[in-house]
């Protein structure tokens, strides 16, 4: 049986190499730019109240637990830097994702057992995940690139918890490190932790059309 290593090369590799080409000022065709976030975009597919369903939905590698803390303090510095008349924010974001997170030296600390995402619309898949935890990731990069993750979803959130969610702090600042922070919103998005069970090669080619892979 092959490792799941290749996915885990391909999810990082494609997030990491465009985040560095662009700090280089690398002039990048966005169809390349959009291609690459393939290894970020999958379809979340749930099963729940609100029936069968799958949404695109952006996701990102998480460091080790003992690592939390440690980054998100830096992200959180970056954010307070926020102003939106300054142009350089998204740039100087891509220097501390970078420094941070996408340099080769940190692999070790990554957590490769999980991924984070947020929920902005708390429609059909937060109403699934509620009640039924099973989740299916699925990705698909053009012409033949696919793996299928399977597993369960933890929601953090601290509306429901009643208490500080690490993960959802950090999820939330993750995503505003690039994009900036939304200034008008009171609460943090609740956060999604998929937890990995199985890694399926879907691609199309000898070795995939639904072959899986060692894991862990």
């Amino acid at each position: 049986m092959r490792s799941a290593d290749s996915f885990f090369y391909w999810a990082y590799k494609t997030r990491a190499d465009i985040v560095n080409r662009l700090l280089a000022g690398e002039e990048i065709p966005k169809e390349k730019i959009f291609l690459s976030f393939c290894s970020h975009t999958p379809a979340f597919v749930s099963h729940g109240p609100d029936g069968l369903n799958a949404s695109i939905k952006g996701i990102g590698l998480l460091p080790k637990q003992e690592y939390l803390e440690e980054i998100l303090k830096i992200y959180l510095k970056h954010i307070d830097s926020y102003d939106p008349s300054d142009n350089s924010y998204s740039l100087r974001g891509l220097a501390v994702l970078a420094n941070h997170f996408y340099a080769p030296e940190l692999l070790s600390r990554l957590d490769f057992t999980r991924f984070g995402s947020l929920e902005m619309a708390k429609k059909h898949s937060w109403n699934n995940y509620r009640s039924n935890p099973e989740a299916t990731l699925l990705f698909y990069q053009p012409p033949s690139t696919s793996y299928e993750l399977r597993g369960s979803i933890d929601i953090h959130d601290e509306n429901i918890s009643g208490k500080r969610e690490i993960y959802q702090m950090f999820i939330n600042a993750q995503h505003d490190v690039y994009h900036g922070p939304d200034k008008s919103r009171n609460d943090l998005y609740p956060a999604y932790v998929f937890n990995i069970k199985e890694v399926w090669d879907n691609s199309a080619a000898k070795e995939g059309f639904g072959n899986k892979l060692q894991y862990p």
